[in-house]
């Protein structure tokens, strides 16, 4: 899609609302909107193995968990193109390799600058960590606030979603299911 057709799409859609697309505070507004979600849809373009950069250097006799909390997650549900937003707590487990941590904050946004649902989003992430990097296990814990609930529908204000996916070791071990979990709650004292 050229970004001409976006524009008039945008112009197409002021109007339909009721607006003058040709007034001066909207005049730009149809080419700044299909910057935008290029911006926010730009993880259809994004391959998560290209994200992730295994090194097997460090990693030969790491066995405990590895956890990055409060990764920023901003998306927009398939639903309504409503955002959500919130944190992601991704951990893993490595058996020989490890990547570098800001790629777990890249992980998530590759899948989260897609039209999503939470749910999808949590597996998508896991799934890919335990695809491309082959650990022992995979945690990921993501808390939202859907403005598709916040501003239409049920209206209520702060209600956060909790999704989480536990795979590999995690899945059947409870002490480090437990150990995960409490290292991905919110609540841990800060430094």
């Amino acid at each position: 899609m050229s970004d001409e057709f976006n524009e008039h799409d945008w112009r197409r859609f002021l109007l339909s609302i009721g607006e003058d697309p040709s007034r001066p505070g909207l005049l730009e507004t149809p080419a700044r909107v299909a910057k935008a979600w290029k911006h926010w849809t730009s993880g259809y373009g994004q391959n998560p193995a290209d994200v992730l950069k295994a090194f097997e250097d460090g990693a030969e006799h790491y066995n405990e968990l590895i956890v990055v909390r409060n990764i920023p997650v901003y998306s927009h549900c398939e639903h309504h193109l409503a955002p959500f937003f919130g944190k992601a707590t991704v951990g893993y487990m490595p058996d020989g390799k490890i990547v570098g941590l800001s790629k777990l904050t890249r992980l998530v946004e590759c899948f989260s600058k897609r039209l999503q649902v939470q749910e999808r989003l949590t597996m998508q992430v896991a799934n890919a960590l335990m695809e491309i990097l082959e650990p022992r296990a995979v945690g990921v814990v993501i808390r939202c606030r859907h403005l598709c609930m916040e501003s239409r529908g049920i209206k209520t204000a702060g209600e956060e979603t909790v999704t989480s996916t536990m795979l590999g070791e995690l899945r059947q071990n409870l002490a480090m299911r437990t150990e995960f979990l409490d290292l991905a709650r919110e609540d841990i004292g800060r430094f």
